[in-house]
């Protein structure tokens, strides 16, 4: 066989295989993966007096541990103290009052008209009484719920007004796995699907049932899609993760839409 001849059946075959991946790229192109890149997000709860005031206590530090309903700072209260000194006179005074009408009228000396007034006294006394205890009683703040001081943002002494957080409280319940699907992805995800994830230096068997899956499209243009655009299209999909505690806040992870080893999906 001279040489022409071997160079076109070698050429000839060389086509036939890179036709046979050009085949093959083409068949599998769309084939979703399994595994997407995410991270650790966190839903904190920031925790902030009703009124002004300055720190008078700070019974926590960062990364520590507390109940629910364990005291987290207090305010100083010497207004609120007062207040409450006060309407509690005004109640005194307003019952004695109430009860002279109320003999007055059961005797017929009084009138009906002073005995009302007299009640009605005593009922926006005791009302405003109630209202300058809990004013009292909030500058107190305990933990609404179980979890872990990530940060103080006041100290003792300092002035800090109504609604500023002094500290940041995170509940495990609020830590959750962030991570984008393409659509063609979207339909074989369900919520209460389990998800493996997977980190650096994390355990092996980390799971997390998927309880948000976004119904709309992000990170895209506004434009006409063709083919080759929807492929960039994004969805958010969340998920609550089984273990908390062994995951870090801003942790990259590793998403895989299998189940976890020994585990099966949540009953729909």
């Amino acid at each position: 066989m001279s040489m022409p001849n071997r160079r076109a059946i070698l050429l000839a075959i060389s086509g036939v295989v890179l036709a046979g991946f050009a085949a093959y790229a083409y068949v599998h192109r769309g084939a979703a993966p399994t595994q997407f890149q995410g991270w650790v997000e966190a839903e904190m709860l920031f925790i902030a007096p009703d009124e002004v005031g300055r720190v008078e206590t700070l019974g926590v530090r960062e990364g520590q541990q507390v109940a629910a309903g364990a005291p987290l700072f207090a305010l100083d209260a010497d207004l609120q103290r007062a207040a409450v000194a006060e309407n509690e006179a005004a109640v005194t005074n307003a019952r004695i009052t109430y009860q002279r009408a109320q003999e007055l009228l059961k005797k017929a000396v009084g009138s009906q008209k002073a005995f009302d007034d007299a009640e009605s006294t005593l009922r926006t006394a005791e009302a405003r009484l109630n209202s300058a205890k809990t004013r009292l009683d909030r500058r107190v703040i305990k933990s609404p719920a179980a979890g872990t001081i990530q940060e103080v943002y006041y100290r003792e002494g300092e002035m800090v007004q109504a609604g500023r957080p002094i500290v940041s409280l995170l509940p495990p319940g609020n830590i959750k796995v962030r991570f984008f699907v393409p659509q063609a992805v979207v339909p074989t995800i369900r919520i209460g699907d389990l998800v493996a994830v997977q980190c650096d230096g994390c355990a092996k068997d980390l799971g997390a049932r998927v309880r948000f899956i976004s119904a709309q499209a992000e990170f895209t243009p506004p434009i006409i899609y063709s083919l080759e655009e929807r492929a960039r299209l994004v969805f958010r999909v969340e998920a609550i993760p089984e273990r908390p505690a062994d995951l870090r806040v801003g942790q990259p992870v590793t998403v895989v839409l299998q189940p976890v080893a020994g585990q099966s999906h949540a009953s729909k």
